[in-house]
């Protein structure tokens, strides 16, 4: 039986890691610490097809009828 691609289900958003540089450059940004990011389960479908480890930051892209498109971060937690 072939494997699904989770990624090409119209209501699964664009998700990618951030690199190192640009965690460290976010919480910077909007002057928080990883604790205060929204979180995500490393049991989440999409978590383990990007390969994510707990500590790392998810960009998500999601289109917006109205703002057109808006980004969200999650920090990857156990779970």
């Amino acid at each position: 039986m072939p494997e699904f691609n989770i990624f090409s289900h119209k209501l699964v958003p664009k998700h990618e890691i951030l690199k190192e540089e640009e965690k460290e450059e976010l919480l910077k940004k909007y002057g928080v610490s990883l604790r205060q990011l929204p979180r995500i389960l490393s049991s989440d479908p999409v978590v383990k097809v990007l390969g994510a480890k707990p500590g790392d930051v998810i960009r998500i892209r999601r289109k917006s009828l109205t703002a057109g498109e808006t980004v969200y971060y999650r920090v990857v937690v156990r779970g």
